[in-house]
């Protein structure tokens, strides 16, 4: 069954719920590797796929290795979103949604005007 989907992208830090750095230290671009076929347009028979999928990106988020995951992954493929939400469940690994990362507009106070 489909996890929720995130607002924007899901952000799956190397690092579990206790604090220890997730390891290997190349997981994040394993998992990516893994997750590479999976690209609007992509064609099986075309052969080899040299790179990572538009919709999982391996990353660092303030010195910790992290992969982006676009939920239109979802879309694409149920079954790939399922499996990089289970890797970070089944690994007890940090997720965030990416619009965490980002305050709230706040607007400034402004006095009432005198009148």
């Amino acid at each position: 069954m489909s996890e929720p989907l995130a607002r924007c992208e899901l952000i799956i830090k190397g690092i579990t719920r206790s604090g220890a750095t997730f390891r290997p230290g190349d997981w994040a671009e394993r998992l990516c590797g893994v997750l590479a076929a999976y690209r609007p347009g992509y064609v099986a028979t075309r052969g080899p796929v040299f790179g990572y999928s538009p919709y999982a990106q391996p990353t660092m988020i303030a010195g910790i290795r992290a992969v982006l995951v676009d939920p239109r992954l979802h879309g694409l493929e149920p079954r790939a979103w399922d499996f990089v939400v289970g890797f970070a469940r089944d690994n007890d690994l940090v997720t965030m949604d990416a619009s965490d990362l980002v305050a709230a507009p706040t607007l400034p106070d402004i006095p009432p005007a005198a009148g």
